[in-house]
């Protein structure tokens, strides 16, 4: 089982929509948060070490993980998507980006 922590700035449009779509390929486990404080779920450290793959949105997504989380990211694997913030939740332009760029590192459902 390869456990996925997606992230994005709030929670609330991208990564959770990358945790539903993922969420049903064999062999994968998803969560999602985000990097600001005002997130529906702000990202934590145990999140973090939970994971086997940490998905990113976008690179400040990953700085502001290196800034506020460094230990807890030590040997693990972060991905950054570079999708923008242009996209409703479960938008279908936003799921075939996501299948495009993180399902290379997900097995197939």
């Amino acid at each position: 089982m390869t456990r996925v922590l997606f992230i994005c700035a709030k929670n609330r449009l991208r990564s959770p929509t990358a945790e539903h779509v993922f969420a049903t390929y064999a062999g994968v486990e998803t969560d999602s948060a985000g990097v600001n404080q005002d997130a529906e779920v702000p990202v934590s450290a145990e999140q973090l070490r939970w994971a086997d793959v940490i998905v990113v949105m976008e690179s400040r997504h990953q700085a502001k993980l290196r800034n506020g989380f460094g230990q807890a990211l030590k040997g693990k694997r972060v991905v950054c998507l570079d999708i923008p913030d242009d996209y409703d939740y479960m938008a279908p332009e936003l799921v075939t980006l996501l299948q495009k760029r993180a399902g290379r590192f997900l097995a197939k459902p």
